[in-house]
């Protein structure tokens, strides 16, 4: 499954060359990529919210190439920051509490398809993703790279936005409701595997190493962060 995924992420580089080579020729800076990618994140919450279903769906494609242009860029120009990475996680999460909180809204208000189980699931997809977020880097506080699990941010992106994009509300709105109800399903089984790899791993980890890695990557952090000002 990793080989598969990995080949489309590959062949999505390759589409996407020609306008990695215009960012570059023209010293567009990564931040503002992250800025117009999770900007066009906010229209598709509320293209979601008002019932655009479909709208939504091209728009989060849209944004998916900027997820992936800005880091690209920021490596080719070497304009790759610690204030940069810290910038991007942060509009990631802007982007998912967008996008979810769209189609809870549209969920809530609408007069053919809201739903308040449809609300719950929303909720609970919304949570789910955040705490996905969250156990990724508080591991990382403490040493540990927790980049596990089959439900991380590209694969959401993807889930969001194909069927959505292509199928709308048909199916009575069932292709939606199929989507968010798999989001926060899956997002929660990411969650658990994230916490139980954080368990072994210290349960494993003695907590003095966990300390020093720690302080071995804050000092990378900082003198990355140095460099790059200077």
């Amino acid at each position: 499954m990793s080989a598969i995924w990995q080949a489309i992420i590959n062949g999505f580089l390759k589409v996407i060359e020609p306008v990695v080579t215009l960012m570059v020729r023209w010293r567009v800076h990564p931040n503002v990529l992250t800025t117009v990618g999770t900007a066009a994140s906010v229209a598709s919450g509320i293209a979601f919210g008002v019932g655009s279903i479909r709208l939504a769906g091209f728009i989060v494609g849209i944004c998916a190439i900027f997820d992936v242009l800005d880091g690209v860029v920021a490596r080719r120009t070497n304009q790759a920051t610690v204030f940069g990475a810290f910038y991007d996680s942060t509009l990631d999460r802007v982007a998912d509490g967008a996008l979810l909180g769209g189609m809870l809204y549209f969920y809530a208000t609408h007069a053919v398809y809201g739903s308040r189980v449809m609300v719950v699931i929303c909720l609970l997809a919304l949570i789910g993703t955040f705490i996905i977020s969250y156990t990724r880097a508080r591991a990382e506080a403490l040493g540990i790279d927790a980049k596990v699990g089959f439900l991380q941010r590209p694969e959401r992106v993807v889930l969001i936005s194909v069927p959505t994009a292509f199928g709308g509300l048909a199916f009575n709105g069932g292709i939606l409701v199929a989507v968010v109800c798999i989001l926060a399903v899956s997002s929660w089984i990411t969650a658990v595997q994230r916490v139980l790899y954080v368990r072994r791993a210290t349960e494993t980890t003695a907590p003095t190493t966990i300390r020093v890695i720690n302080e071995k990557k804050k000092l990378s952090a900082r003198f990355a962060s140095r460099r790059a000002q200077s």
